[in-house]
């Protein structure tokens, strides 16, 4: 008996635990649920074993050209392909830059630095090859063949993670699009992969049923892509619409909307959380999350506004995914402000904001309204990890910014201030007299307009409000000194 009401008490433990979980506390554990664990290798030495099997990370040799900017400038490119690389389940073993005017059209880095890498391949024991920059279909080929291992371009590698970390069907549907855009110019044969299906014309071939022009196995992998393609874009528009549906119905309320946007890993969905409680997954990792979240906030004074947390920009981002991703990256161009989250830890913080405006505009220029921008609120994150001399920087580099810290809490209070004094507010002032048989009107004046006095007497509540125009003319006929 004791037993077993100590295993009953143990289960609702668990219960309660599991209770108090957030949706990004269940998204994280999901995504730990098989991962490998550094220094448990039982590795046996005797590799003749039939059944014999080796289970490791993905071993890779970073490669980039500096063509411009400081050294400084190619360092942090490099770095965060080493992010990239390593977000992405890969092991870095050794990364070579090149200072060139220009990629070399036919091999990225030219003859004689591919020699070079094959040496640093061969020696590192490397299976894999990552380039910092988009490789041409030719580029690709050619250093397939002398390097004689895996070649992946950069675009290739984001694309990857965003393959392992979408998670709802919209993003696996965007992420697929890009991918399959990326793949279409970039298919060869390999071996009897280019023989026709169909036999040559004449006697020749495989007899009856096979002879005729034929089609080569890479005409109809492109056909089949292209048919994907074009379905995936069906999906993708369909899910757009129901998105610009729900976008329309929360600006048919007037309520005011704020994205979250930024560099990749800049403490965006945390921000989200310190500011909501969305509870939404928080990991330390590029792309960690692709879909956006909406919550419902409330300014000091009681105006509500929502707030949406995006998908991460990053330098160069792929052309491809800016199409893919284009339902989902309007939320950021269709926002009344843009809290723009810089990370304060990083080494050089106004290159991530130049890339995150190149971003935007791209999406703006895509929609045909290039010139609009939403108004902009600079953030700050991650100034616990601040030292004195850096955080004196930054408060010259971005002055007028928001200074905060998501982990500690601090600045939070005085961000949130920033964001109602930004958003925008009711412009109509009224002067209304509404029957006490209309409360929900009232209700509706204080959850959507900000309220300058209110008085109650005999005949029904007084009001003096600043509302929006939709409101304002629902108040019409109970405007004081209108006929009833």
């Amino acid at each position: 008996m004791t037993e077993n009401t100590l295993n009953d008490d143990t289960t609702t433990d668990w219960a309660d635990e599991d209770d108090t979980l957030s949706t990004g506390d269940l998204a994280l554990a999901d995504r730990a649920a098989l991962r490998r664990v550094a220094g448990l290798s039982t590795e046996l030495e005797d590799v003749t074993e039939v059944e014999y099997r080796q289970l490791r990370l993905e071993r890779v040799v970073l490669v980039g050209v500096w063509t411009e900017g400081t050294v400084q400038d190619s360092d942090a490119s490099m770095a965060e392909l080493k992010l990239l690389a390593e977000t992405a389940g890969s092991e870095v073993l050794d990364a070579l830059v090149q200072r060139r005017d220009k990629p070399d059209p036919a091999t990225y880095i030219g003859s004689g630095k591919v020699h070079e890498l094959r040496d640093v391949v061969i020696s590192s024991g490397a299976d894999t090859v990552i380039c910092d920059g988009e490789l041409s279909p030719g580029q690709l080929r050619q250093l397939e063949e002398k390097l004689k291992v895996k070649v992946v371009d950069r675009t290739a590698l984001i694309l990857d993670i965003f393959a392992q970390h979408a998670s709802s069907r919209e993003g696996k549907a965007q992420v697929e699009l890009a991918q399959l855009q990326y793949m279409m110019p970039r298919l060869r044969g390999w071996g009897e992969s280019l023989s026709r299906q169909g036999g040559g014309a004449g006697g020749s071939g495989g007899g009856v049923g096979t002879r005729g022009p034929g089609e080569t196995k890479l005409e109809t992998d492109r056909r089949r892509i292209r048919a994907r393609i074009a379905k995936l874009r069906r999906e993708i528009d369909a899910m757009g619409t129901t998105r610009e549906t729900k976008r329309g119905r929360r600006h048919a309320g007037d309520v005011p909307s704020v994205a979250i946007a930024g560099y990749t890993n800049a403490g965006k969905s945390s921000l989200l959380n310190a500011l909501t409680g969305a509870g939404v997954l928080v990991e330390n990792a590029l792309f960690a999350t692709l879909d956006p979240t909406t919550r419902r906030s409330e300014t000091p004074e009681g105006l509500p506004y929502t707030l949406t947390d995006t998908v991460g920009f990053v330098r160069h981002l792929p052309h491809q995914l800016v199409e893919a991703f284009r339902s989902t990256l309007e939320e950021v161009a269709e926002a009344d402000l843009l809290v723009h989250v810089v990370d304060g830890s990083d080494g050089m913080p106004e290159k991530q904001v130049k890339a995150v405006r190149e971003v935007i505009a791209e999406i703006n220029g895509k929609r045909g309204d290039a010139d609009r921008m939403p108004a902009e609120l600079l953030v700050v994150n991650k100034t616990d990890a601040l030292g004195d001399l850096t955080f004196a920087r930054l408060r010259h580099l971005f002055p007028g910014a928001a200074f905060v810290s998501a982990h500690s809490g601090e600045g939070i209070p005085e961000l949130r201030e920033q964001i109602s004094k930004l958003i925008p507010r009711p412009e109509v002032t009224v002067e209304a007299l509404v029957p006490y048989a209309r409360g929900e009107i009232v209700a509706r004046i204080h959850r959507e307009g900000e309220v300058l006095s209110e008085k109650h007497t005999e005949e029904g509540t007084e009001l003096s409000a600043r509302v929006h125009p939709t409101l304002a003319a629902l108040l019409e006929q109970y405007t004081v000194g209108s006929p009833a």
